[in-house]
């Protein structure tokens, strides 16, 4: 599995882009492109569709998907895939924007 860079922050629900521009690099599924923030279980559930449209970076991929996994275990998410590369297979995490 790809090493994680991402921790939790204090900030929580809708972000404006001036509070998106002051998070850490560290609250971001994809840090280096400050892509996907994960500050509460909403942003975690919607980057994993994010995932899956970089698959065509696998290290990139490999590195966000690690990221999701963990703010994922951290807001108390259940995610179903195991490996990036299970990303848009059945079965696959619900995504509450797709319901």
């Amino acid at each position: 599995m790809a090493e994680t860079t991402w921790k939790a922050h204090t900030e929580h629900g809708e972000l404006s882009s001036s509070d998106r521009n002051d998070l850490p690099d560290s609250v971001f599924a994809f840090p280096k492109q400050r892509k996907e923030p994960l500050t509460d279980a909403s942003h975690v559930k919607n980057a994993m569709p994010a995932s899956i449209r970089s698959r065509a970076f696998p290290t990139r991929t490999a590195h966000a998907f690690a990221n999701i996994k963990k703010a994922a275990d951290h807001y108390g998410i259940d995610v179903a895939e195991k490996s990036w590369h299970d990303l848009g297979k059945k079965p696959h995490t619900n995504n509450p924007a797709h319901d």
